[in-house]
């Protein structure tokens, strides 16, 4: 079973398994195949985070995909520009491309089909063509003047013959021939499969890929800031990086063990609102009623203040995720919730130790309008997949970044580098600070779930913030609710933007919640009479959801999206 945001990278992903290939393979293919049909959504040059269970192994596996700061990336540096924030786009932002590492990774340590399997259908895509949905149409008309006046190198990509419509045939063939070389000197290297796959990684990180990206980065471009800048990320930071694993965080909700990964992620996010939540009676509440809303809304709001307080990159800061996912400092801290809405950013102290904030930003602050494509202005500009095979494997992967309105394309490559280094404060001693070679704290956030000791669920949504939020959701209307998975991801979903944006300009609005129309007027108004700020967000509109699972008899199952009807989830 295969589920994910676009319904060509469920093909893809069916495709390999029907070849034999595994969900790690499938998963691979599929993601290869949305840089390619999804370039406003993520790019070769971006992140990818990805949780799997191995059968073989019975073991949970994390998979970092998410490259750091170059090594000149320094606070001073920054500040020496007049900069205060890290820009949402152009090259100033720029982190180490991890996706492609971590996809070979994923391919060589736990796949079994070859390089050539996993690319064809990304580089058929990209040669030959694919209808384009009609948001990437609307991302490059919003971003035509940039593209053609100050990105040449992108507008050649996007505009040749003007913006393309929606469902026109559109082709990348910089991409493709980028891909295709990769995988031509990876064959005539090498006849063994591991052999092709480690040569392919080299020719990225530390071969013509990456020369093309220092050379291009040693020369300023235009950036949201209205002025030319030089990116900071050279090819020996290139060289350097190596996607690798690491264990997941786990908690316990009822029957079910849930699986996300570590503080350089908002994951454990999702673990304390768990945490939070396991004394209330939700399902007493009754579906999205006002007290189920006003209760999971509290509980999110304390769970990502102390995100805010705590959460950075391990390798470089003491997070004290064990205490913060304990079920005595959750049942302290579920004593703030009571019946009315919270406007304070209120962390913790797990094991005693004290909150550190980042400054209050902004009530609402909006981008200026030359800012387009800074951070995930419409809360999708991400993807997701998530498989399950035969044997058991599952795995789900949040890939993103190097979006085309965030960045120049790369000459002669095809596409452009991430921004994920927005997400970095500019201030010394924070969690989420900015230090050379670490990682920025990104809001990409899978979803792995055991039952009764087996593992039972893949699932995950793009959405920035509100991932491990609407995750939550469908997660609550699954367990707690008994919705079957398509219900689940169907049921009108909502959120909170009490806390900062992880993105530019890191805006923050304090007590409000938005809510899809269906939810009802009357529970609207309950919600607004308990003080929160309640924003109607139509009827479909939030949430991007795709759920795999397995029963214990071996039966599989799939759901997809069907906001923006693009989602897909197929099997047999």
């Amino acid at each position: 079973m295969v589920s994910s945001t676009h319904w060509l990278a469920s093909a893809t992903a069916m495709a390999m398994l029907e070849r034999g290939g595994t969900a790690f393979d499938a998963a691979v293919a599929a993601g290869f195949t949305l840089q390619v049909v999804e370039p406003h959504l993520n790019g070769p040059g971006g992140e990818v985070p990805i949780l799997l269970y191995a059968a073989a192994d019975d073991e949970v596996v994390v998979i970092d995909g998410q490259g750091p700061a170059p090594a000149a990336a320094t606070i001073d540096t920054y500040r020496a520009l007049g900069l205060d924030l890290i820009p949402g786009t152009g090259l100033l932002a720029a982190c180490v491309p991890g996706a492609f590492g971590a996809w070979l990774l994923l391919l060589e340590r736990y796949g079994t089909l070859h390089l050539a399997d996993v690319l064809e259908h990304a580089i058929g895509y990209a040669g030959g063509g694919h209808p384009l949905v009609p948001r990437t149409s609307a991302t490059i008309a919003a971003n035509e003047q940039v593209l053609r006046e100050h990105w040449p190198t992108s507008g050649e990509i996007y505009l040749r013959d003007g913006v393309p419509r929606p469902g026109e045939r559109f082709a990348n063939p910089l991409l493709a021939e980028t891909f295709a070389r990769i995988l031509r000197d990876a064959q005539r290297a090498s006849d063994d499969r591991e052999g092709q796959i480690e040569h392919a990684r080299r020719s990225f990180y530390e071969g013509f890929v990456a020369d093309a990206i220092g050379s291009f980065c040693a020369t300023p471009a235009w950036d949201g800031m209205g002025r030319d800048h030089a990116c900071l990320l050279t090819s020996d930071d290139m060289a350097s990086w190596g996607a690798t694993t690491e264990p997941p965080a786990s908690r316990t909700f009822d029957r079910y063990e849930v699986y996300k990964c570590g503080p350089w992620t908002q994951g454990p996010v999702f673990l304390q609102q768990l945490g939070l939540l396991e004394s209330f009676d939700l399902a007493t509440m009754g579906h999205n009623s006002p007290d189920h809303i006003h209760t999971v809304v509290e509980a999110a709001k304390l769970a990502f203040a102390d995100r805010e307080a705590f959460y950075g990159d391990p390798r470089f800061v003491d997070v004290p995720l064990a205490a913060l996912i304990d079920a005595s400092y959750c049942a302290a801290r579920r004593r703030l919730i009571d019946d009315a809405a919270s406007f304070e950013l209120r962390p913790g102290s797990p094991a005693g130790r004290e909150p550190r904030l980042p400054p209050a930003t902004d009530r609402g602050s909006s981008v200026p309008a030359h800012l387009h494509g800074a951070g995930e202005p419409t809360r999708g500009d991400t993807c997701h997949v998530d498989v399950v095979d035969r044997h058991g494997n599952m795995v789900a992967a949040t890939p993103s970044g190097g979006w085309l309105q965030s960045s120049p394309a790369i000459p002669g490559l095809g596409f452009c580098l991430g921004t994920r280094a927005q997400m970095f404060w500019l201030i010394e001693d924070l969690p989420a600070s900015l230090q050379p070679r670490k990682r920025p704290r990104t809001t990409l956030t899978p979803s792995l779930a055991f039952r009764d000791g087996r593992p039972y669920l893949a699932f995950g949504t793009p959405g920035g913030d509100t991932q491990d939020q609407w995750s939550l959701s469908f997660f609550l209307n699954h367990v707690v609710f008994d919705m079957d998975l398509q219900a689940a991801i169907d049921a009108p979903m909502f959120h909170t933007n009490h806390f900062p944006s992880s993105f530019y300009p890191r805006a923050a609005n304090p007590g409000q919640v938005e809510a899809e129309s269906r939810v009802g007027e009357g529970v609207m108004a309950e919600l607004r009479r308990r003080g929160h700020e309640v924003v109607d967000a139509g009827p479909w509109a939030l949430g991007r959801l795709c759920a795999v699972g397995r029963e214990s008899d071996g039966v599989l199952k799939a759901a997809a999206n069907p906001r923006g009807m693009q989602g897909y989830a197929a099997g047999r």
